[in-house]
């Protein structure tokens, strides 16, 4: 089948309810659950699929006032690697935590810093094929210390490595394929995008996300 779309902002994904016509939870994890759903195409008949069920998350590229992001070495099991990241994780805040609320909470969990400035950089779904897990990346400027908390740093956190890199040099080990994280990717991208063309433009932080209607953005 071939379409067309316009060249225009009046094009993009849509969100579209198919009937589940049978759900099963074939595995309970701490972080997300898998499901097996038989699902009608209508036309194309039903499938069936499982898909990792996820809470979503949040992301920051946080730049300082001389151009440079905030990057994190952290170790991530399931792919058995250190991995160059920026401040990350669920919205596991409560069901009042905003969006933004909660990459404020990671922003000061992470790296001990808050920022007077917000801004959305993009949203995404990390893998859509298997799973409904998808994130929105902030850009955090105005960036002070935050204050002190009592939030410890465990497991794979504990080990967090923070450098400053200027937002050019990190753009430069993603195209060459040495920054790996998803967020970190899209992020630093999508944030030299930004600076190339003076942060004009850019969404703010109530902006709708799509794929995240039950969450309130800020």
């Amino acid at each position: 089948m071939t379409g067309t779309v316009g060249t225009d902002a009046s094009w993009g994904d849509e969100l579209l309810a198919r009937t589940v016509v049978t759900s099963e939870r074939v595995f309970d994890g701490r972080i997300f659950d898998v499901e097996r759903r038989e699902v009608d195409l209508g036309e194309a008949g039903t499938v069936v699929r499982d898909l990792v069920t996820h809470p979503g998350a949040v992301a920051v590229v946080a730049l300082d006032d001389d151009g440079r992001v905030a990057l994190i070495r952290q170790y991530r099991v399931p792919v058995g690697a250190f991995l160059w990241e920026v401040p990350a994780g669920l919205l596991d805040g409560g069901p009042e935590e905003t969006l933004l609320a909660a990459a404020q909470r990671e922003l000061a969990e992470e790296i001990d810093l808050a920022a007077r400035r917000w801004d959305v950089l993009v949203d995404y779904a990390t893998s859509p094929g298997m799973g409904d897990e998808s994130l929105r990346v902030f850009l955090a400027r105005d960036l002070e210390a935050a204050p002190a908390g009592d939030f410890v740093r465990e497991g794979e956190e504990a080990e967090i490595e923070l450098v400053w890199i200027p937002l050019a040099e990190a753009v430069e080990a993603v195209l060459a394929g040495r920054v790996h994280n998803p967020s970190a990717v899209v992020g630093l991208l999508a944030a030299d995008r930004a600076a190339r063309e003076d942060f004009v433009g850019l969404r703010a932080v109530d902006a709708p996300f799509l794929l995240r209607p039950g969450v309130r953005p800020a």
